[in-house]
């Protein structure tokens, strides 16, 4: 049993550093191979791990942020103190990492096209409502919640809750070229022009640091009049 959390009440997983992608997709590709040099294919790695995991959300998670999520088994937030976005069509691309096969698989054709092509920010209640997440549980009740759930999985034998996950993965997990597509689209328009002028109207707005245009993104996002 896996639980993932984080330190910073604001920030479970803000998204990928836009000045890094280079370095992110070097690094997969030491994990995955060079056919495999994605953020999304090493994400699917964590999908397919013989363990459950269990996200604890507090804060945002987006981007990226939210593909770790959409990885995990499972994924249970703050109601007071969780937003989850896929903010990169705002920025000019397509998610890269998972969002797009997760969520349409998650929310429906309607639903993952409101969530993908507005970029906009969804609080835990809403997410929950559309399947983004578990559940939303109130922020005091959140910790008890995940470490009862996990204590009674980890009473059940271990070979059943591998085997189970497994047969889960086998009918719901995209297949590996769909994930490799999304990553090759991403990692191609997110160096194009579009992006590119997106980005640095974001930079001067204070983008990746602890501004108001990172802790409000999805609204910073529909006002952002850069030339596409």
């Amino acid at each position: 049993m896996v639980v993932f959390d984080s330190a910073d009440p604001e920030f479970f997983f803000p998204h990928v550093d836009l000045t890094k992608v280079s370095e992110y997709t070097a690094e997969a590709a030491k994990a995955g191979g060079p056919g495999d040099a994605s953020v999304g294919m090493l994400f699917r790695k964590l999908s397919l791990i013989p363990a459950v995991t269990i996200a604890k959300l507090r804060g945002r998670a987006r981007g990226a942020g939210s593909e770790f999520l959409l990885a995990c088994d499972m994924r249970f937030a703050s109601r007071e103190n969780a937003l989850v976005g896929q903010p990169e069509v705002g920025i000019g691309t397509p998610p890269g990492a998972g969002a797009i096969q997760h969520l349409t698989r998650l929310l429906g054709r309607g639903r993952a096209l409101e969530a993908v092509l507005t970029s906009a920010d969804f609080d835990a209640e809403l997410a929950e409502r559309y399947g983004w997440i578990n559940r939303a549980l109130p922020d005091a009740e959140l910790d008890e919640f995940v470490a009862t759930m996990a204590r009674r999985m980890g009473n059940y034998p271990r070979e059943a809750l591998i085997a189970a996950k497994s047969a889960i993965n086998a009918v719901s997990l995209p297949a590996p070229a769909e994930v490799r597509a999304d990553a090759a689209l991403f990692q191609q328009l997110v160096r194009g022009e579009a992006a590119q002028q997106r980005t640095a109207a974001l930079f001067q707005q204070g983008f990746q640091t602890r501004s108001r245009t990172e802790l409000e993104l999805g609204d910073v996002l529909g006002d952002l009049r850069a030339v596409d």
